[in-house]
């Protein structure tokens, strides 16, 4: 009797031991469709595709066209239908803001780019590029780099046929013709700007 008696607690034990592990494992367990993993994965893609339109439009010169494409006499972005910034990426005035419509406003997803830069003074200051309001909790930044320097144009777009023409102005010639001021006025360096692209489904 003793020795059918152990074997039962020794069954009881085991019965429990294996149901504590499998309830710990179902409540510790994270599956691939999990909320926070679908969210982190979606998070990572808009991210990855940002990076890359980034990389791709730097690379063909429209990005640094795009932050050139300033009016100098009215202060603002041309064609901009906010102020000094663009709402609207469907109907783009240059290059740069067709290639992040078709990448990302015809599919839903909102998108801010910021030109971030230090002024004279050594503060870090932003220009609004694009602005679609306020990005959600999931939404994905990207960055790129870009050197601006003194024989650098002003673009225009005279004809309003998407393509921006140089204008001959270049923005180490006037102080005040460019929203990014001259930091390096000691070489041929204008200033270096950091370019963010934020995006976030609607």
């Amino acid at each position: 009797m003793r020795a059918q008696a152990h074997t039962l607690e020794g069954v009881v034990a085991g019965l429990l031991l294996v149901s504590a592990l499998v309830f710990a494992y179902q409540v510790t367990a994270v599956t691939p469709l999990s909320g926070s993993t679908s969210s982190q994965h979606i998070e990572n893609q808009q991210r990855a595709t940002a990076e890359g339109a980034l990389q791709t439009t730097a690379e063909s010169g429209a990005l640094k066209r795009a932050l050139l494409f300033w009016d100098s006499a009215n202060k603002k972005f041309h064609g901009a239908d906010n102020g000094q910034h663009y709402t609207n990426t469907q109907d783009p005035p240059n290059r740069f803001l067709a290639a992040m419509g078709r990448t990302f406003a015809d599919r839903g997803i909102a998108l801010n780019v910021h030109v971030v830069y230090t002024d004279t003074g050594g503060t870090r200051r932003s220009q609004q590029l694009v602005y679609r309001g306020e990005p959600s909790d999931n939404a994905a930044t990207a960055t790129t780099t870009l050197t601006l320097y003194d024989s650098d144009v002003l673009y225009a777009d005279p004809d309003g046929d998407d393509v921006a023409d140089p204008t001959g102005t270049e923005i180490g010639d006037d102080p005040n013709a460019f929203y990014v001021p001259d930091a390096g006025s000691s070489s041929s360096v204008y200033n270096v700007v950091v370019v963010e692209v934020t995006v976030w489904r609607q």
